[in-house]
């Protein structure tokens, strides 16, 4: 692979993902990134998102109905997504480590990646419930 030409903007949108603990959406790291690079445009957050995913410095989470999440934790775990209000929470978790080396000693071939995702309301959106139920 040649080498990677160093760019401002990739690396701010990297920054922006690895201090971010929110999983954020394309747009929310545009709209955030744009505050210092106003001439950028979505596509080169896309490309540039896309490309730190292939790098390994990021991972991307596909969450169905709603945009892909980015999270700056690429070690393999677990994510917890609200159904109500899309908030996504890391689920570390070592027998899910147990669960993989036992389907791998039971399948002919290696496992190169898992996911496993939960989905159910946050607390928040249980609270809103409950207060929405008592009223």
């Amino acid at each position: 692979m040649a080498t990677l030409k160093y760019s401002r903007q990739r690396e701010c949108i990297r920054e922006y993902v690895q201090k971010s603990k929110e999983h954020p959406t394309a747009d929310q790291i545009y709209a955030e990134i744009k505050r210092e690079f106003p001439n950028i445009s979505l596509g080169t957050v896309y490309r540039n998102l896309s490309l730190l995913v292939e790098l390994g410095e990021i991972a991307k989470i596909s969450t169905g109905n709603s945009p892909d999440r980015f999270d700056c934790n690429t070690r393999p775990h677990s994510h917890f997504i609200c159904t109500h209000c899309h908030c996504i929470q890391d689920i570390e978790n070592n027998e899910f480590d147990c669960m993989v080396e036992k389907v791998a000693a039971n399948i002919d071939g290696k496992i190169t990646d898992q996911t496993t995702t939960f989905y159910g309301l946050c607390n928040d959106c249980l609270n809103e419930k409950e207060l929405s139920k008592s009223s």
